[in-house]
């Protein structure tokens, strides 16, 4: 497999961004190698500029649940850039959006366009501050909701102590207001609101974990973290930028059946343009500006080409069965991963959710975060080239979910486990 001139274009990147990239888990460091350049991508496939083709598991990453430059998504783009690309006025398209989430997802009285998934979940923790008067936040171990300082911010030493800055950067004064608990956990949970509930103006949380890997839900969990909210006062926030419309039409809350004060969604609804959004209550949503004090701006927000693709792709996935045929075809990936591997004597466990799936090199199911942390992650790595190799792209990472298309069929799904079976073996043999 040729890489010259994405070798050629990585050590020139290097010299101008950061390790040669725009954003960290691009550039392979977890798996080894040097990343390819894409040139262009098409249905469940992405090209490199040596003309390598990958069937491709990332999917940018989650929004393109309808394969790559579908011809819908396309057709909207382009008859909407012909209008312009950016007017710092309202547009038609941002209220078409506004309806058309609120109608999927009940629980989003109130909504407010943005730029980017951590421009929503900054917004969001803002909002449950300003709302309550209060200046906690709670997140979980192994949830991602951006970089904003308030996120990067790991445990201390126990559940209950304030968290530590993990990146440079981040002021300690802020990383206090952070807590961090470990995912999954209810006892943790409730021991931390019997002592801090008064001081917690909300919990931030992937219902799905999808940035240590994919870890699920244990049964009840989500709703034991309503209810202790809702004793206390506290704004319940659903990251659902990962999740939303992915795992479910609805996202995870309409999957599990609770209902968050305020959600973050992003990826999906732009169609593979830069999008985020925050709502909820419409009680907490008209304390925003102009309706409010909590003050927020964009000049992008709303932006009518990515409110274009989004209200493609949204259209494409209420197509009858478009859902269901998603889950099945997940399971048919994940119980064929776990079969190769155990025909290669290759410890090995799946967690999946509709359209969204984890693969883990274990031999206990993982529930929480530090067993995805215990999990081998070289196994991972050379599993990871060895499907590169045979033109399959998983993410760039062990602590990474997957995802699938609506443009992978049964073939892409028996190329890739041929490709696994292969790949396992070459694990087995170190």
């Amino acid at each position: 497999m040729n890489t010259d001139r994405s070798h050629a274009l990585f050590t020139r990147a290097q010299e101008l961004m950061p390790g040669g990239v725009n954003s960290p888990v691009r550039a392979f460091r977890s798996v080894g190698g040097e990343p390819f350049f894409a040139a262009r991508a098409e249905g469940a496939y992405i090209e490199d500029v040596d003309g390598n083709r990958y069937l491709d598991y990332v999917g940018s990453w989650g929004p393109m649940i309808a394969g790559h430059a579908h011809p819908a998504v396309l057709e909207a783009v382009a008859k909407v850039m012909r209008d312009g690309l950016s007017f710092g006025v309202p547009n038609a398209l941002e209220v078409e959006m506004a309806e058309e989430v609120r109608r999927l997802v009940p629980s989003m009285e109130m909504l407010r366009m943005v730029n980017s998934g951590t421009e929503a979940t900054l917004s969001a923790i803002r909002l449950a501050r300003g709302a309550t008067g209060r200046s906690r936040i709670v997140k979980f171990e192994g949830c991602y909701h951006g970089h904003g300082d308030s996120f990067l911010v790991k445990a201390g030493s126990g559940a209950l102590t304030f968290g530590v800055p993990n990146s440079p950067g981040v002021p300690k004064a802020l990383a206090d207001l952070t807590l961090t608990l470990p995912y999954n956990d209810f006892e943790a949970a409730t021991r931390l609101f019997q002592e801090q509930g008064a001081d917690i103006a909300g919990v931030i949380v992937e219902p799905i974990v999808g940035n240590a890997n994919c870890i699920l839900p244990r049964e009840g969990y989500l709703q034991h973290l309503r209810a202790l909210c809702t004793k206390h006062g506290s704004v319940l926030i659903f990251d659902e930028v990962m999740t939303g419309f992915r795992v479910a039409l609805g996202g995870a809350q309409a999957r599990y059946g609770v209902t968050p004060d305020l959600s973050t969604f992003g990826k999906i609804i732009g169609g593979g343009m830069p999008v985020g959004a925050y709502g909820g209550k419409a009680e907490l949503m008209r304390q925003v500006a102009p309706s409010g004090p909590i003050y927020q701006a964009g000049t992008l927000s709303g932006n009518p080409v990515a409110m274009a693709a989004g209200l493609a792709t949204l259209k494409l996935i209420q197509e009858p069965g478009f859902h269901e045929t998603l889950e099945t075809r997940t399971h048919r990936l994940c119980d064929g991963l776990e079969a190769a591997a155990a025909e290669a004597g290759v410890a090995v466990t799946t967690n999946r959710s509709c359209a969204m799936f984890g693969l883990f090199f274990s031999r206990e199911k993982v529930e929480t975060f530090a067993q995805a942390v215990a999990c081998d992650t070289a196994a991972y790595g050379r599993f990871f080239h060895g499907l590169l190799r045979r033109g399959v792209y998983f993410a760039p990472s062990a602590f990474e979910a997957g995802f699938l298309s609506s443009a992978h069929g049964d073939a892409e799904i028996d190329r890739t486990l041929e490709a696994a079976r292969a790949a396992f073996r070459e694990v087995r043999a170190g």
